[in-house]
């Protein structure tokens, strides 16, 4: 039987496809410029945001040279929560990992998530990885690492051009908790058989192939690669080969914003998704936008599912449809309000305590003004301007009004 040249070389890209991708914690990431934004509209998922911001700073120890995040927001940080988070800054990453909040018009509304694709645009030449994504997914090294060894291998395996046909995917997930108990010591044993779950992707949970992820149907990656068949991710990662690659692809064009399709007749109503689902997913792989394939590697798929911090969606599975929504009019429980330390409490008094020493140039997060046109700007974004400029001056040091300004949300 005589092999041909096309079929020796098919046979060695499935050998190399199937060889398990070997990551490190510190080389794979070496030298690599990585540029993240985040939606970040309010303060309505703080809580949230600071853990993600805890797992990009962790980024800046993994051998990348530079690792610079935006917030794109509409509400002016308080000076104090900005001082919060410096403290949270490792020194030895000053030089490496930088943190920006860049205020835009809250008249964006739901389109403050299409303000990442221009910046990434503008700064295609200026880093490696680009990481977009909402401000409730947290994203480790590893996925990170995963993202770029996988998306290295298979642009040397297929080469430039069909490789730009492929992204590799996220998959999010939850933890299932019950809903109706409180963990604690008492009911700790209540979380024995909780799990990560996939919500997103439970249309058949007892046999999901193919209806939830199923095998990329091109035959060089169907035995080693496996897409999901909702392919929202709240999320992406591309690499400026993939950027530029999409803004030359018939049909893509994914450096243009647009707004998300509607339906023929009502095309106030999305007919693919929101526009937040459309931005981070719904134009990069639907079947009739970019038709970029969305693959995941089969030998190392944990690697690329990142935790949706909220952990509640899951519960719009099941039974657990049946819920009660919030009209605003509850009286929410805070147990021990009043008797537990605070991160800002505690850092405030110390800071009340043990005064911080002006530096001689301020080296901190950078919040900028970009509210326009001037009918959109408010009392308190003029207010929180001037103190952050004033504490800039400083030297990065808290005074007494600063103090005083603790409100996130303006009233």
């Amino acid at each position: 039987i005589t092999i041909t040249q096309e079929q020796q070389q098919q046979q060695q890209q499935s050998r190399e496809l199937q060889r398990p991708i070997q990551i490190s914690s510190g080389a794979s990431l070496q030298g690599l410029r990585i540029l993240i934004a985040i939606a970040a509209f309010d303060f309505s998922q703080l809580p949230h945001l600071e853990e993600v911001l805890d797992a990009f700073q962790d980024l800046c120890v993994t051998g990348a040279t530079k690792v610079d995040v935006m917030i794109h927001a509409t509400v002016a940080y308080p000076v104090a929560l900005i001082d919060l988070l410096n403290s949270r800054l490792l020194p030895s990453c000053e030089g490496i990992f930088s943190l920006k909040i860049i205020l835009k018009s809250p008249s964006l509304r739901l389109h403050l998530v299409d303000c990442h694709r221009e910046v990434f645009y503008q700064k295609i030449d200026d880093y490696d990885v680009f990481i977009y994504t909402e401000d409730d997914i947290r994203v480790t090294p590893t996925t990170v690492a995963a993202y770029w060894q996988e998306t290295n291998r298979l642009r040397k395996m297929l080469g430039d051009q069909r490789s730009s046909d492929f992204n590799v995917g996220i998959v999010r997930y939850e933890y299932n908790f019950p809903s109706n108990v409180v963990i604690d010591d008492k009911t700790r044993h209540a979380t024995q058989n909780v799990t990560r779950v996939y919500w997103e992707h439970s249309k058949n949970a007892f046999d999901p192939f193919p209806e939830a992820v199923d095998a990329v149907p091109q035959e060089v990656l169907k035995k080693t690669h496996v897409h999901m068949d909702n392919h929202h991710q709240g999320m992406f990662l591309a690499t400026n080969f993939l950027l530029k690659a999409w803004k030359d692809r018939k049909g893509c064009e994914f450096d243009k914003v647009r707004n998300r399709p509607g339906f023929k007749n009502r095309p106030s109503q999305p007919s693919e998704g929101t526009q937040r689902v459309w931005m981070s997913s719904q134009m990069l792989y639907g079947k009739h936008h970019c038709r970029v394939q969305q693959v995941i590697p089969m030998d190392s798929f944990g690697t690329l599912t990142v935790l949706h911090l909220p952990n509640k969606n899951y519960r719009r599975v099941g039974h657990y449809r049946n819920r009660t929504f919030s009209d605003g009019t509850e009286v929410f429980d805070r147990a021990a309000a009043g008797k537990l330390l605070t991160a800002m409490k505690l850092h405030l008094d110390m800071r009340k305590k043990y005064p911080k020493k002006p530096s001689q140039s301020y080296k901190g997060i950078i919040m900028e003004d970009d509210v326009y046109p001037a009918q959109q700007r408010s009392p308190l974004l003029e207010n929180r301007m001037a103190w952050y400029r004033k504490y800039v001056e400083r030297g990065g040091v808290l005074i007494e009004t600063d103090w005083n300004d603790l409100d996130l949300a303006e009233r």
